[in-house]
């Protein structure tokens, strides 16, 4: 976690300069979370960000009922050391269920663009965090949209899920090549993705 932190500084650093005896200006933050141990990986990862990162905006699929109140009581900890801490919650159709084919799953991702580019035009993140699940896809590809219609340009962060030691997901695959940072916790995923960030285990 140590090790992460200042590679997620990093955006900070370049989209806001640091002027002497003023605070950080705050970098706002879209997070995509995913159903069961998705949700749970992220989380820890966010527990080692300052309060710069504000709002938190975290979005989910339609489908998953477990990770709001992951991320609702996470919050409500998380207030109790930064009081002025805010996010907010937005859910979109899922792109992808878990065995669905290759042909119905373009189908869907598409259909998930439909409200996820809106609603990423909507919120604007400096930063968009996410760890693999399939709702993540339509997310960064619409927040590349805008960069290249220069709405607004937001740096994807990629961490591939701790159990992923050998192959990427395939969220991983499509994002590898259009994510910002694309972080491995696993040294076999370094050698065959030299692109990647091995930090070793990071949740």
């Amino acid at each position: 976690l140590v090790l992460l932190l200042p590679l997620l500084l990093i955006p900070l650093a370049l989209l806001a300069r640091r002027r002497r005896g003023r605070r950080t200006p705050p970098l706002s933050l879209l997070v995509v979370a995913g159903s069961g141990g998705h949700t749970t990986e992220i989380l820890r990862l966010l527990s080692c960000l300052s309060e710069s990162y504000s709002p938190r905006h975290y979005v989910l699929a339609d489908s998953d009922k477990m990770s709001e109140a992951k991320i609702r009581s996470f919050e409500q900890k998380r207030a109790e050391t930064f009081p002025k801490s805010q996010f907010t919650l937005h859910r979109i159709p899922r792109s992808r269920e878990v065995r669905q084919s290759w042909v119905s799953s373009v189908i869907t991702t598409l259909y998930s663009m439909f409200y996820s580019l809106p609603l990423t035009n909507k919120l604007k993140p400096d930063l968009i965090l996410c760890n693999g699940p399939g709702t993540c896809v339509p997310v960064c590809i619409s927040a590349l949209l805008l960069g290249l219609l220069g709405i607004k340009r937001s740096i994807i962060v990629y961490v591939e899920s701790i159990c992923r030691v050998e192959t990427l997901s395939l969220s991983g695959k499509i994002l590898y090549y259009f994510s910002d940072y694309f972080i491995v916790q696993w040294p076999d995923l370094k050698e065959k993705y030299p692109k990647s960030v091995y930090l070793g285990r990071i949740v």
